[in-house]
């Protein structure tokens, strides 16, 4: 299918909800608001809606553009839009803001409504399950009660995993990309050294850096850089920079400055640039309570560490893809799901994608990736359509 060259424009939306959501902690929020985005129609039986989860800096602006702005196309505008693997001639797709976020809906940065000061440190410690709650509160309101599909790469694949088995009977497929069912140890290693550089940055001022006009920016860049070197690669690390000095440098036969402070290495360039625009726009608090939800998300825990058990409440059909390059997420734990629905005999797909890009091969376009999802989309759109046909509803 041809992909429609005129840009899709994006338009961003917000959900009030005055009631408190109870929280997996035993706290509640209320008073909050989901920023969300839709893309593509609803059809007359409502049966044909995307849910799209997101991932730790992502939002709901998954697809399109902003009218009037250059280069603000969605996070995943290449997977989803007019004659893209999710097709929105076919589909509705939803994208939501995660409670906590810092993209729209309330979260830390925002008023608390009990004491009328920001939230800060003081925003409640929000969990997987509690994001789907959410999200299912959020389309009730738009009087959805079962989706076509929920899509969602590493923590969002987890958000899909989790809405086939809090809410099994409205999910009729889901779509888990390059995600697991648990953090590994080195992880959740991982998580809190880029915590522990937040925190300990002078400026934290134990989360309520808000009140001192101040923003933790050099434990922010840590944080990213930190997580930036685990979605890639060593490959592409390789290929992209090596051991090439940034400029051409003075003083040694060797070409080194010897220095221990200054940036000599192109890595350490590009590191440095990421952890910089990072900090610029990422909440602090945010990035600590979304790496806490990917830390605390074990559905088998309450079974004992039996993933095949904790799988017995899914309903849902499965697509489930990996990379192979991917070792924050690999393989490995993709098959551990595969065999645990198998187990529950469940109708599930899984494609290994050989690609070089590391953790980030879900946002780019592989041209086999890409083909696995659109023809499991279309095969979600051919049952659409046959049941439509019938007579029947979705």
């Amino acid at each position: 299918m041809t992909v429609n060259a005129t840009p899709m424009i994006a338009t961003p939306q917000a959900m009030h909800f005055a009631e408190p959501l109870a929280l997996q902690s035993g706290a509640s929020v209320r008073d909050y608001t989901l920023a969300f985005e839709t893309y593509g129609t609803l059809n007359a039986d409502r049966s044909n809606a995307v849910l799209v989860c997101h991932a730790l800096n992502a939002s709901h602006h998954v697809a399109g553009v902003y009218e009037g702005q250059d280069k603000s196309e969605g996070w995943w505008d290449n997977m989803i839009g007019p004659g893209k693997p999710v097709d929105t001639n076919h589909f509705f797709v939803i994208g939501v803001n995660n409670l906590g976020s810092c993209f729209g809906s309330t979260g830390p940065m925002h008023t608390h409504p009990d004491t009328g000061k920001v939230y800060g440190a003081d925003f409640p410690v929000v969990t997987v399950e509690d994001w789907v709650n959410a999200q299912a509160l959020l389309l009730d309101r738009l009087d959805i009660t079962q989706l076509a599909a929920v899509l969602g790469g590493s923590l969002g694949g987890m958000q899909a995993l989790s809405w086939t088995l809090q809410y099994p009977e409205r999910v009729r497929h889901a779509v888990v990309v390059a995600s697991a069912p648990n953090l590994t140890a080195e992880n959740i290693a991982f998580n809190e050294v880029a915590r522990r550089a937040i925190v300990t940055d002078p400026d934290f001022h134990g989360g309520h850096f808000y009140e001192h006009g101040v923003v933790p920016q050099r434990g922010l860049r840590i944080a990213r850089m930190v997580g930036h070197i685990t979605y890639l690669s060593d490959d592409v690390m390789n290929e992209k920079f090596g051991r090439e000095l940034r400029d051409a440098v003075v003083g040694s036969a060797t070409g080194y400055k010897y220095s221990t402070q200054d940036v000599e290495f192109q890595i350490e360039s590009y590191l440095r640039y990421q952890g910089d625009k990072f900090s610029e726009y990422f909440d602090a608090n945010t990035y600590l309570l979304i790496t806490r939800a990917l830390d605390y998300f074990d559905p088998a825990r309450t079974y004992g560490g039996d993933l095949s058990a904790a799988f017995a409440r899914t309903a849902a059909k499965f697509l489930l893809v990996s990379f192979t390059t991917d070792w924050r997420f690999s393989p490995a734990r993709s098959h551990e799901m595969v065999q645990a629905l198998l187990d529950n005999q469940r109708d599930v797909s899984y494609a290994e994608i050989d690609a070089p890009h590391g953790h980030d091969a879900f946002l780019l376009d592989d041209a086999r990736y890409m083909n696995v999802v659109r023809s499991y989309f279309a095969r979600i759109h051919h049952e659409l359509t046959s049941v439509t046909h019938a007579g029947g509803a979705a």
